[in-house]
């Protein structure tokens, strides 16, 4: 499996956090990151948790989380780094992305 999404340790903290939250299992569960269309730079992530592979998933595993990205959005999100952030500035996911050439300020959309 090829780490193509990097995980921090205070994502991987809060990921297991939630999973714990919702009563979803590790063993069974993952994390799905995408892209879609929209937001105000053009493209927008997507997280949720899954538990079902689909036909072209890419399966990579870093700091003991599991992570599914579809084919179309692995373009989009090679070589990303998914971290937590709970400082002043605002609470929430973040990614920092090689790929994007303008982020909103939000940081949940961008535009290559």
């Amino acid at each position: 499996m090829e780490d193509f999404i990097k995980v921090t340790d205070n994502a991987r903290k809060r990921i297991q956090h939630l999973l714990n939250e919702e009563g979803l299992d590790s063993s069974t569960h993952f994390l799905r990151v995408g892209v879609k269309g929209g937001g105000c730079s053009g493209l927008s992530y997507v997280l949720d948790f899954d538990d079902t592979l689909n036909e072209g998933d890419n399966v990579s595993e870093d700091n003991d989380i599991k992570v599914v990205v579809d084919k179309k959005s692995l373009l989009y999100l090679f070589g990303t780094e998914l971290n937590y952030s709970d400082g002043l500035n605002g609470k929430g996911f973040e990614f920092i992305n090689p790929n994007a050439t303008r982020t909103c300020g939000c940081g949940e959309s961008f535009s290559l």
